[in-house]
């Protein structure tokens, strides 16, 4: 992505945390005189009320005391702040490499409302910018909308999509998109499915047949699975993870809408809950606002902007 194209991410993003920076950024004004008993215990406060969740409030908050406890600046305050946030998301993203086996599988997995589908498309244009031919399998058999929304966004980034009648076994989609791909030349086989509730423990279970049909097919498990999560849920997203990550086994995590809510310190309890790198955030709906996480201006947007 160019400097250009950086530079108007950048903006939405800080756009986007604009109210989790709002609380953090009042607290700090409070600690300008030190991080006293009130302006710790309102640091504290906000931290919570943006989902950054009671472990990684008190790791975060007990670093701040370590390096500032003589602080008498907000400035020294939101610096110490923006270190531990770093220290506490250190080994949280991972720059997404095409595996050098092809066709490459991705599996892409959430509940339903999390961006899934959208972000499957998005992740199919990044690849498709960068060189590689992507093939999308429209696994998410549930619902005839679903299968007609990728075959949509399909169209609208160029890649083909491999889809089945409704009702279809999603197994069986992803076996002849698999199989398309190896005689077609594909690069990458990019899996959405059905946006499973975490409970429906047979749909978890299905979720694990299609895993099996890519060993089965490949001769190893799916390259990535993803689990896409939707920042404004918060650390409910951590249960969902941890079911998901039961039925497949995770590698990673796609954060989407961030641009807009007040709980854009989820990442930090997610990342800690499952030592699950963030590949990637959506900060919008168009199919450009996807951007590959880095944890330091992920940081710097939510104490500076």
């Amino acid at each position: 992505m160019g400097d250009t194209a950086r530079g108007t991410v950048w903006e939405r993003l800080k756009q986007g945390l604009a109210r989790t920076r709002d609380g953090i950024r009042g607290s700090l004004q409070e600690a300008k005189g030190g991080l006293g008993p009130a302006a710790l215990e309102r640091l504290e406060e906000v931290l919570l009320s943006a989902d950054v969740g009671p472990e990684g409030t008190a790791a975060i908050v007990a670093q701040v005391q370590a390096s500032l406890a003589k602080a008498r600046d907000a400035d020294t305050v939101e610096a110490a702040l923006e270190a531990a946030l770093c220290s506490v998301l250190a080994g949280a993203e991972r720059a997404f490499v095409l595996p050098p086996s092809r066709p490459a599988a991705l599996l892409f997995v959430g509940v339903n409302g999390s961006g899934k589908t959208t972000t499957v498309a998005k992740v199919a244009r990044l690849l498709a910018r960068g060189g590689a031919r992507p093939l999308l399998a429209a696994a998410d058999t549930f619902r005839a909308a679903a299968i007609e929304q990728l075959v949509a966004l399909g169209g609208e980034v160029g890649v083909e999509v491999v889809a089945h009648r409704p009702g279809a076994d999603p197994g069986a989609v992803v076996h002849d998109a698999l199989e398309h791909a190896r005689t077609a030349g594909y690069d990458a086989v990019l899996v959405d499915t059905a946006g499973r509730l975490q409970t429906k423990r047979p749909l978890m279970e299905e979720l694990g047949k299609v895993r099996r049909v890519v060993e089965r097919l490949l001769g190893r498990p799916p390259d990535e699975r993803l689990l896409v999560v939707d920042a404004t849920v918060g650390q409910n997203a951590i249960s969902q993870a941890a079911l998901f990550h039961e039925a497949v086994g995770l590698t990673g995590l796609v954060v989407t809408k961030l641009d807009g809510t007040a709980r854009g310190g989820a990442v930090i309890p997610l990342t800690r809950a499952l030592a699950l790198p963030i590949l990637w955030v959506g900060i919008g709906e168009g199919l450009d606002e996807l951007e590959a996480f880095r944890a330091k201006e992920f940081v710097r947007a939510l104490v500076r902007g």
